[in-house]
């Protein structure tokens, strides 16, 4: 689950580690997550520490059995941060977070070393049932590429909108997406 909308993800800034609260529309959607999941119980509750995924996991009724996880936080996105994609190709065409520079942020494969841990404890919980997580949009869809065990790269295929569910698990034994970006 991503969280749901705050100021500068309706305005395409970059948010990384900047801790800001939801818009009303952001809590609505959030709320919106919780009645598309239902109560559905999960083996394990993951939330990023910034508050907007811990808002969104708490609105969408899981707070109670949620466990914040510091490899769930936003990119690092340095001196991007909170600057548009549009203001940093003025100076840098052509630029991707997936590809590009991240000046005294973090790389890409900082990332996915991350995102390969909380993975990893998915999968040892599997045994005794799903895990959902509440985190944010680059960092989720790097998530995704590495549980397909695609290069974090790849993730750039892979938009993510606000407050939306996505569904990552098994053909066979083949890790995949069975549900992408999705409002129900």
């Amino acid at each position: 689950m991503r969280h749901g909308a705050t100021e500068w993800s309706v305005n395409g800034r970059h948010t990384g580690t900047t801790d800001l609260a939801l818009l009303p529309q952001g809590e609505e959607q959030a709320r919106a997550v919780g009645r598309l999941l239902d109560g559905r119980p999960f083996a394990l509750v993951l939330t990023s520490p910034l508050q907007r995924a811990r808002h969104t996991c708490e609105l969408a009724g899981y707070a109670d059995r949620a466990e914040i996880d510091a490899d769930l936080l936003e990119w690092d996105y340095g001196e991007f941060e909170g600057v548009t994609t549009a203001e940093i190709r003025r100076t840098i065409p052509d630029w991707t977070v997936f590809t590009g520079p991240v000046p005294n942020g973090e790389t890409i494969h900082q990332v996915a070393r991350r995102v390969d841990r909380v993975i990893a404890r998915a999968r040892a919980r599997a045994a005794t049932g799903d895990t959902v997580v509440f985190a944010h949009g680059h960092v989720l869809r790097v998530l995704a590429a590495r549980w397909c065990d695609l290069d974090p790269v790849e993730g750039r295929r892979l938009p993510l909108e606000t407050a939306t569910l996505s569904v990552l698990g098994w053909e066979r034994e083949t890790p995949c997406i069975h549900l992408w970006n999705s409002r129900g």
